[in-house]
């Protein structure tokens, strides 16, 4: 009994390193998979986030035409990289929404003065409460929302050139 009890912190020792190092070798899923993707949009009504655009109501993007839900903030970097891409979408005729995370609406108004304003309506969740009810985890993120007013898709993370047509496409098909 003895002997078995001064091989046992090797042993565990071991299992640690096995653990461990099956863990760094295991194919690993990077994707992030929403489980509101095909829900409707939860309910919601926020103020205006910016001096001049409309408030933004969970009823305005269930107007029969997909369109993008975008939440940024104006402190966010990424936000800040991602602006020329969504003007880019913009430009090709899309219809953009957004809601602005922790924010105050003279800094809103003073990013999107800067970096461009794509937005259609820009509703301010000043405490993250619908930011929370969409499953969103951070900003930026984006949401396909199809004519319904049903989530089609989120996008994690910044938009980059190369996701625009994906993007794209994605709009296209939540029609």
């Amino acid at each position: 009994m003895r002997k078995l009890l001064i091989w046992l912190p090797l042993i565990l020792f071991l299992a640690f390193v096995g653990l461990f190092a099956s863990g760094l070798f295991q194919p690993d899923d990077r994707i992030i998979h929403s489980r509101l993707v095909g829900q409707p949009l939860p309910a919601f009504a926020l103020p205006a986030g910016a001096s001049d655009r409309p408030a933004l109501a969970s009823a305005d993007l269930a107007t029969g035409k997909p369109r993008l839900l975008n939440i940024f903030a104006s402190w966010c970097v990424p936000c800040a990289a991602e602006a020329p891409q969504l003007m880019a979408l913009r430009q090709a005729g899309v219809e953009i929404d957004a809601i602005a995370i922790r924010d105050a609406r003279a800094d809103v108004d003073r990013f999107l003065q800067r970096y461009g304003n794509p937005y259609d309506r820009i509703g301010l969740d000043a405490r993250s409460g619908v930011q929370i009810a969409l499953g969103s985890s951070g900003v930026p993120e984006t949401f396909v929302i199809d004519g319904q007013g049903r989530i089609a898709y989120q996008h994690i993370g910044d938009i980059r050139a190369d996701d625009v047509p994906m993007i794209l496409d994605r709009l296209r098909s939540a029609q």
